[in-house]
């Protein structure tokens, strides 16, 4: 076998535990208690939201012309002093009833042999599909075949758990606001993740020696590095499955890290390590939440000086829907899908595509929410009497729009929040699944003898295996983090959600191009605290927080020991085959 190097610091830029779960078609409650796989539901008096009897799509569009709003109950929200958060309560009778479904059936309101028969499908396709792969070494030997099967499913369990945690990047402030409902999240993520990781996702690796580890020490070593290699993916799964299972959203990229660390420490000495790239892994842990929570209680707070406080916030969110997305569609063409190599053509076709996308918004928002438009223009908000608009500062506590103007403003942010969640999954599909398949190709070189020396090109079939396994760990456990970042962290309404996704875009894709060392996960983390902040400190749920940030820094030692041990068993194993 030949000696093969990889790069385990793929880049995370691009841009779970069942509490958010839905238990009849008009409400939505959060769980009391959970005890492993049974579990006991209490509605909560203060955390109702409304959900539309039918599952008409956001996109349909009639949908506006409904008394019912698609988003959380407008008119719950409404009663809010500040406009926007306070929700009612109604008893269900058959919650008792439904308390006692599997997760996953709680979560979809489908039936319990429904989420069976889903898990019993994706389980056999796990099993199957690797036959059916050419990069299952065709045309060796018996047991080059079996070890390139077991590497495959490593892979793909290490992406089901990327799909499990991290999928609610994209996904989770659009459900938590209403904008989506989870079936929808779900249904639209598990697309676009796919799609970005099957169309974004062929790269070329890196060497080890500019990521965590000097591929050097292991020259001569294909077993153990082979071992390692296994053994970074297990460990790094098995963390990321039990963060889901309690919720927590942690980093995979992080994930991979620490394991590759505890690895290379233990069996290739310290001077197998790159320790100045740990340090600006672990230097993320501060940055990226705070950077995110700064950018988003900006942009919240602009919300409500200069769309809360116009004299007809509807209009307002209407008139600045378009600006932002032109602003937003220009800056992510011209970083992150740059058209040209020459600036200027490059400038001109981000601009063109700015233009593009903000004709299309004010195109939706002018048909879906005209008769809402045309209603506002004689239902002006009256003016604040303590408050003169051209004297109220940035920081001051707006009082938020009601009625149809409260309509109009949660429709427009609700279109704005859900068109940068697909940007979002579609992104993270094709940058994160290089921390599942990245090692797995490694691994699968390693094995077949086929690797030539510093880069290792992904073929085609892995990127979709990878896509597969993001898709069936965000349908499995998807919502148990989605919770998380959606609900228990503070409650969030569109706008809410569209400046926490809106700053945590912007903050990742920028920090890319800059070179920073930022996680996306705990950027999202950070932005939604940020939009909590902004409503008062009491607003964020500090027991959350702690849980979370406990998780971050545990995970790279945690990666570590488990990586260990895995390499241990995994040398003892492959010793007696080679």
């Amino acid at each position: 076998m030949t000696t093969s190097s990889y790069c385990f610091s793929s880049t995370r830029n691009p841009i779970t535990h069942s509490n958010f779960l839905f238990l009849n078609s008009n409400n939505l409650y959060l769980p009391k208690h959970r005890n492993h796989s049974v579990f006991t539901y209490e509605p909560k008096k203060d955390f109702t939201f409304k959900i539309p009897k039918s599952s008409v799509s956001l996109l349909n569009p009639k949908i506006y012309h409904k008394p019912t709003h698609p988003f959380a109950s407008l008119s719950s929200f409404a009663e809010n002093k500040d406009g926007e958060g306070s929700e009612s309560s109604e008893n269900q009778e058959n919650v008792k009833e439904e308390g006692d479904l599997p997760g996953m059936a709680q979560a979809f309101h489908i039936s319990s042999s429904t989420a069976s028969a889903i898990s019993i499908c994706i389980a056999v396709a796990a099993l199957a599909l690797p036959f059916f792969m050419k990069s299952l070494a065709q045309g060796m030997g018996l047991k080059i075949k079996l070890l390139s099967y077991a590497t495959l499913l490593f892979g793909f369990f290490m992406a089901w758990n990327i799909g499990a945690n991290d999928v609610a990047n994209a996904m989770g402030t659009s459900v938590g606001s209403g904008a989506l409902s989870l079936r929808q999240a779900v249904l639209t993520a598990a697309v676009l993740e796919f799609s970005g990781a099957l169309l974004m996702g062929r790269h070329v690796t890196s060497t080890m020696q500019k990521g965590i580890l000097v591929a050097n020490v292991f020259q001569g070593k294909d077993t153990l590095l082979f071992a390692g290699l296994l053994a970074s993916l297990a460990a790094a799964g098995t963390w990321l499955q039990v963060a889901s299972f309690y919720g927590w959203p942690v980093s995979t990229t992080h994930c991979i890290v620490g394991s590759m660390v505890g690895f290379g420490l233990v069996y290739g000495g310290p001077g197998a390590v790159f320790w100045s790239s740990l340090a600006r892994v672990t230097s993320s842990w501060v940055i990226s939440p705070v950077v995110g929570a700064a950018v988003s209680f900006v942009v919240y707070k602009c919300i409500r000086r200069f769309v809360y406080s116009a004299p007809n916030p509807g209009q307002a969110a209407a008139a600045a829907a378009p600006i932002a997305v032109f602003v937003g569609v220009t800056a992510i063409t011209l970083a992150a899908f740059p058209l040209s190599t020459k600036l200027p053509i490059a400038l001109a076709q981000s601009l063109g595509c700015g233009m593009l996308g903000a004709f299309i918004v004010n195109n939706i928002i002018r048909r879906q929410l005209g008769h809402l438009l045309a209603k506002s223009k004689s239902t002006q908000q009256e003016p604040h009497e303590e408050l003169n608009p051209k004297g109220i500062g940035f920081l001051s506590d707006i009082a938020g729009p009601t009625g149809t103007q409260l309509e109009i403003v949660y429709g427009v942010f609700g279109y704005m929040q859900i068109l940068s969640a697909c940007f979002m999954s579609f992104a993270h599909g094709g940058n994160d699944v290089s921390n599942a398949i990245g090692p797995l190709a490694a691994a699968l070189s390693i094995l077949q003898g086929g690797a030539t020396g510093g880069e290792i090109v992904i073929p085609m079939d892995v990127l979709a295996w990878g896509g597969f396994g993001i898709v069936a760990g965000l349908m499995m456990w998807g919502y148990r983090v989605i919770a998380t970042i959606g609900k228990k962290i503070t409650e969030l309404t569109p706008t809410r959600g569209f400046a926490a996704e809106f700053a945590a875009a912007s903050v990742v894709l920028f920090a890319s191009k800059l070179g920073l060392p930022i996680s996306a996960t705990h950027t999202l983390v950070g932005a939604v605290m940020g939009v909590g902040f902004a409503r008062g400190l009491n607003s964020v749920r500090a027991e959350t927080v702690r849980e979370i940030v406990t998780s971050w820094v545990v995970t790279i030692p945690v990666g570590a020991m488990f990586a260990v041990i895995y390499t241990w068993i995994f040398t003892r194993f492959l010793t007696h085959i080679f």
